[in-house]
């Protein structure tokens, strides 16, 4: 019984650092050359592997394709938990934006994948993307200067990103303005961002949004009862 156990292990051992290989030689080909360059007999020769080890792994090209710019996105996405927050979220809200447009720009295949509506799915990595984007959101209407809810500050400004990216990768070298991403973050926090910390008379939606962050924690509430407390304070 044990030793069919360890086979098994073995075998799981064998299939997870052959998979490794592969998806880390597609991922560079993706970033390099783009999706035609990712083909079986290239990411084999580069994986070190006979072509027959990838469809042990993946199903097909498209599999392969997703795997390796997840992989891609999820170092990224690594990368900006190290990054300590400062004592002004605005700011921490700011260069995640120059981080996120800079991805885009960097690895054009990637973003590309990734956005493409016939291959569209919540990947690991975008999810915990989304996360630390709602963390920054949260942060800001904690400090009383957000005048939206944070579900729509995060909807907003993850469309606006898209955009961004899109528009700069299409454009014509000639016409490739380098401003046009703090343009786009300044015409966000306009619609988002209260100019100074909330007061009750100024901006009754920066209140309501830095209310919200408290609900959780005030302890006379159930769970429910937050619940609809929290419903009431977004209509």
């Amino acid at each position: 019984m044990s030793d069919t156990i360890d086979t098994m292990a073995s075998t799981t051992q064998r299939r997870d650092i052959a998979r490794d290989r592969i998806v880390k030689a597609a991922a560079d080909l993706l970033c390099e050359q783009g999706p035609a360059a990712v083909t079986t007999r290239r990411v084999a020769h580069e994986a070190g592997l006979q072509p027959p080890a990838l469809y042990r792994v993946f199903q097909d090209k498209d599999d392969l394709l997703d795997a390796a710019a997840e992989h891609v996105f999820a170092q990224h996405v690594a990368s900006k938990q190290t990054t300590a927050p400062s004592d002004d979220p605005v700011e921490d809200l700011r260069a995640g934006w120059h981080t996120q447009i800079s991805f885009g720009l960097a690895n054009p295949y990637v973003y590309g994948l990734m956005l493409d509506p016939a291959r569209a799915r919540d990947t690991p990595a975008q999810a915990k993307g989304v996360r630390i984007l709602a963390e920054r959101v949260h942060r800001i209407a904690a400090a009383g200067r957000l005048r939206v809810s944070e579900e729509h500050a995060v909807n907003l400004i993850r469309s606006a990103g898209v955009g961004t990216v899109h528009t700069l990768l299409t454009l014509p070298p000639e016409q490739s303005d380098p401003r046009l991403a703090d343009a786009a973050f300044d015409a966000i926090a306009r619609a988002i961002l209260a100019d100074e910390p909330a007061v009750p008379t100024h901006d009754r939606a920066a209140v309501v949004a830095a209310f919200r962050t408290l609900v959780p924690e005030l302890p006379s509430l159930s769970k429910a009862e937050a619940a609809l407390l929290d419903e009431w304070l977004q209509r």
